[in-house]
């Protein structure tokens, strides 16, 4: 018996393709009789084929976006080599299912060939192996095709039209938040932004709206091998300005305070070989010199504190219950979804609320780089905008009852990444904080990865709550000696994901930079991150993202 893919079928598809995929994903009807497949923004499935078969074709390839198994580096091997395309999905399909299988339909858990699956770690592995003489036997008929000429093409499109996005002057903030939400709902007085109107605030609910993106670009051509431990000074001036990569740091070893002799080990990821390179790094905690500034006043912090008021209190809401309030469309989706396939569903399908006390601590990380010297907008740095929104957040924040500490870092190679604690989570926000930050001053380089990870340690070990976010201010330029290009963004993108996979949810933010979509993607990759003008403009943009990356995380530990 066939299935007639209706709309209100088409639309719990597509639900489940934007949780799976952990962005927004439309379902749409293909041809009949005709395989599916996805250009990137929807998934097209037979109209004619059996309800599991549809199934089945969602979790596929919303997995494989998931999984960056459709990158464009990827996706233009591809091009013009079916053979290849049809070999690299028998094998890229079932690994990036088994990476998924946590958010899987139970249904679907004998989908994925997990033999087949653990032969490859990544993307590029599964190329590999597709590209080999080996026998290879066919992809299951549920996982459609992987029709690489559209998806290049598609790919091309969102860059463009990303490109120009990216150079509105003042509709930079606005054209985020339309991108999050299509319908340009103002969530100043909605705590619910992600919410449908009968509930939904969980594992599905909380990817029907795009995620903000944009980004910085970072114009750097790079030098050396990936992970050298050699220092490059390559430079581009005219497109990063004088203090990229200068070697000269304003904020040197010698002239920071305090500089601790000892350090912690971090890994970092090369993502050339598809491994870690094993207590890489070295971190250590640095205090600054003291300058004699007078204290700034914070204003613009009230305006922050609005949109943030509810994140961490109000009515708290239990999933999955057998009574309650309200709907929890997450729930309801996966029953329908078991009963399509012939499965008995869970009853307890509702949500129930109740009161909490704030229960969030947020650390707050800026980079000091020497690229954030560069001129932004209103003719201030970038170091300046991005020092105003820290202090309108730390600030906020605080007043709201959170648990909150700011730490800025640069770096000198591997072994010298500096951690400077501006608040630690049990100082008192006084002038001294303030004049802390504003002896603050943009040198030296940017070894992202290892300062998210050393970040990500102090939020478990000293964060105090059950609810943790990671927020990072920064221009989007990772790069330090031997840590150049692309092997930075992955480590970086690396890091990140490594936090949401503890539970801690991530937020990144640049302020008052240029924008160059592509790249800023590649550094923060899925996470909750936005592009504004200046730091006015914060106060239009915390609160949907904060939202989303504290749910984000919510989910993870539920799964995990």
């Amino acid at each position: 018996m066939t299935a007639d893919v209706d709309s209100d079928r088409l639309q719990l598809l597509g639900m489940l393709a934007s949780a799976l995929a952990g962005r927004a994903l439309a379902v749409a009807a293909g041809g009949a009789g005709e395989p599916s497949w996805t250009d990137g923004q929807t998934v097209f499935v037979d109209p004619s084929a059996l309800t599991r078969t549809n199934l089945e074709s969602v979790a596929v390839h919303a997995s494989m976006l998931a999984a960056d198994s459709l990158t464009p580096d990827v996706v233009d091997r591809l091009t013009r080599h079916p053979k290849l395309a049809k070999r690299y999905l028998a094998v890229e399909g079932h690994r990036a299912l088994v990476a998924n299988a946590d958010l899987l339909p139970g249904v679907l858990d004998s989908l994925a060939d997990r033999e087949l699956a653990g032969r490859s770690d990544s993307a590029q592995s599964s190329l590999t192996i597709a590209t080999a003489k080996g026998e290879l036997a066919d992809a299951p008929p549920g996982f459609g095709v992987i029709r690489a000429k559209k998806l290049a093409a598609a790919i091309k499109r969102a860059e463009t039209d990303d490109t120009k996005a990216g150079h509105v002057a003042r509709k930079e903030a606005k054209g985020e938040l339309e991108e999050l939400d299509e319908d340009a709902v103002d969530d100043s007085d909605d705590p619910d932004l992600f919410s449908s109107p009968v509930g939904g605030g969980g594992f599905i609910g909380k990817w029907l709206k795009k995620m903000l993106s944009s980004a910085r670009k970072t114009g750097s051509d790079g030098g050396g091998p990936p992970g050298a431990d050699t220092p490059t000074h390559r430079t581009n001036s005219a497109n990063r300005g004088a203090y990229a990569v200068s070697s000269t740091a304003s904020m040197s070893a010698e002239d920071a305070g305090d500089v601790k002799t000892d350090g912690l080990k971090y890994p970092e990821w090369d993502a050339a070989r598809g491994a870690y390179r094993p207590d890489w790094c070295t971190v250590r905690e640095v205090d600054p010199k003291i300058k004699p500034f007078a204290t700034q006043a914070i204003e613009s912090a009230v305006g922050v504190r609005r949109p943030l008021a509810r994140l961490g209190m109000g009515l708290h809401r239990r999933h999955r219950q057998p009574q309650g309030d309200d709907i929890d469309i997450d729930a309801a989706v996966e029953a329908r979804v078991e009963v399509m396939a012939g499965s008995v569903p869970d009853e307890a399908v509702y949500l129930d609320s109740l009161r909490r006390r704030r229960d969030l601590s947020v650390l707050l990380l800026l980079d000091i780089s020497g690229s954030t010297a560069e001129p932004g907008t209103l003719g201030r740095t970038v170091h300046q905008q991005q020092r105003t929104a820290v202090a309108n957040l730390a600030v906020a924040l605080h007043d709201l009852g959170d648990r909150v500490s700011l730490y800025a870092y640069y770096s000198q190679g591997r072994s010298a990444v500096s951690m400077v604690p501006v608040k630690r989570f049990d100082d008192h926000l006084d002038a001294g904080i303030f004049r802390r930050l504003n002896s603050l001053e943009p040198g030296a380089y940017s070894r992202l990865g290892a300062a998210i990870r050393h970040g990500s340690a102090v939020l478990e070990r000293r964060g105090g709550t059950s609810r943790r976010l990671l927020v990072v201010l920064s221009d989007g330029l990772a790069y330090d000696h031997g840590y150049e290009r692309d092997y930075g963004a992955a480590d970086s993108r690396r890091a990140l994901n490594e936090a949401r996979r503890r539970g801690i949810g991530c937020v990144c933010l640049t302020v008052g930079a240029g924008t160059d979509v592509r790249s800023l993607k590649k550094v923060f990759g899925s996470s909750a991150h936005a592009t504004i003008g200046r730091p006015e403009q914060l106060a239009g943009v915390v609160g949907p993202l904060f939202r989303s990356a504290v749910r984000a995380a919510e989910v993870r530990r539920r799964v995990s």
